[in-house]
């Protein structure tokens, strides 16, 4: 195997095209029902679509519902497997993605970065321990307005920068490499879409994951419910016997759901009940909840454990107040990766050969990779880098970055 060097040049390249694309405002949406969700997702596809063409991979492509594919052609003359590489140009709808201003603190001194000026608003090095990881490296931050969208731009642009590098560098062997870029990951619809039998891959990994090492597959279980409480609105001076208060019914459903599972007090394996939303009125109130669990069989069991507190509800206030819709999201893709491992160790031998060490863990949520494992395209999980996704405290080592693009390139020319 070729020792893989990144130089500065490298180094360059990879900041620049990851400042370009976070400033590319690309939030979806998940209220909508169109593919992507969000017209502004269309500007950062295309710009992928002609790079990759620019750069010279085979057969790109982009469809209808803005799936970008490209092909790095094979440099061996044995036929071995073809693998991909898979991140999503989405950003998260949780924390505005608009105007994203990024600050770069080289060589940083482990102290609490001072991210605006005019508010304030400072990432805490007490507060956020693991900054102190990074001491001496290159930060990029935002500017306290907005998330970074190094999730999972991060990824999107170490594959890209790694094609690049693979190109340019014929002497390492790999076989023909599948790379694909898709929206809406970050409202549950990235793999909807996907085409599996275009990208040809046998196996792939999405470059999604969080701090350098990480290694992931198993997820989460995961399905959404929402619920809604039908009340009866009276004037409240003549009211009583008649009143049903829809927002004093949808507070008591909260309450009978355990206080100790939810995100907040869960860890590991634990699952949870998560409050994602809440409006209502007197007359009608509307719940969504995500449930989530490692487990095959507690997963079934909260959901039939939300379902029995809305049957309790009717039961005490009558027939039809409460009602209930559950929507399976994605399941734990763990058992597909049974007699596969040798996809999971590849890549955890390609960390060692970059020098990094493999944290083998389980994701406390779900990647694309969960929906495509199904799908018959098996897809552990690798770190792109980032920290503190979804809001304004994100940040992104460089170094994490070009240790993605490093181990990227090692799985390439280790596929035999």
């Amino acid at each position: 195997m070729e020792n893989i060097q990144l130089d500065g040049i490298w180094r360059e390249k990879l900041l620049n095209r990851f400042i370009t694309y976070i400033k590319i405002f690309s939030t979806s949406d998940a209220e909508s029902e169109t593919t992507p969700s969000t017209e502004r997702q269309w500007d950062i596809a295309n710009y992928l679509y002609k790079e990759l063409q620019d750069l010279g991979l085979e057969d790109v492509s982009i469809d209808e519902k803005g799936y970008v594919f490209g092909f790095i052609p094979s440099n061996k003359e044995e036929k071995v497997p073809q693998v991909g590489f898979i991140a999503h140009y989405d950003s998260s709808p949780d924390f505005n993605g608009e105007n994203v201003n990024p600050q770069i603190w080289e060589n940083y001194d482990g102290e609490d970065l001072l991210l605006n000026k005019e508010t304030g608003f400072t990432l805490s090095s007490t507060k956020f321990e693991a900054l102190k990881k990074y001491i001496g490296q290159t930060i990029i931050t935002t500017d306290g307005t907005t998330l970074l969208s190094a999730d999972d731009k991060a990824g999107v642009a170490e594959i890209v920068t790694a094609a690049e590098f693979l190109l340019a560098n014929p002497q390492i062997k790999h076989g023909r490499i599948s790379i694909g870029f898709n929206p809406d990951e970050e409202i549950g619809r990235g793999a909807h879409h996907f085409d599996v039998e275009k990208f040809g891959a046998e196996w792939a990994y999405t470059m999604d994951g969080g701090e350098i090492g990480e290694l992931e597959y198993e997820n989460f279980n995961a399905a959404g419910a929402v619920v809604k409480i039908h009340g009866l609105s009276v004037h409240p001076g003549y009211s009583f016997g008649k009143m049903l208060n829809a927002g004093l019914v949808a507070s008591e459903f909260i309450n009978s759901l355990p206080a100790n599972e939810t995100p907040a007090t869960t860890k590991g394996f634990e699952g949870f009940f998560h409050l994602t939303d809440f409006e209502g009125d007197v007359s009608e109130a509307k719940l969504q909840y995500i449930i989530r669990d490692h487990d095959d069989q507690k997963f079934v069991d909260r959901k039939k454990s939300i379902a029995d507190k809305v049957e309790e509800i009717n039961k005490k206030y009558g027939e039809k107040t409460a009602e209930i819709e559950i929507k399976q999201q994605y399941l734990n893709m763990k058992k597909q990766f049974e007699g596969k491992m040798h996809i999971v160790d590849i890549a955890e031998q390609a960390m060692k050969d970059s020098g990094i060490e493999p944290k083998i863990k389980a994701i406390r949520g779900g990647t694309d990779g969960a929906q495509l494992s199904y799908m018959g395209l098996p897809c552990p999980n690798i770190f792109a880098g980032g920290h503190n996704f979804h809001g304004p405290y994100e940040f992104v080592p460089l170094e994490s970055m070009l240790a993605a693009v490093k181990v990227i390139a090692n799985i390439a020319q280790s596929v035999k």
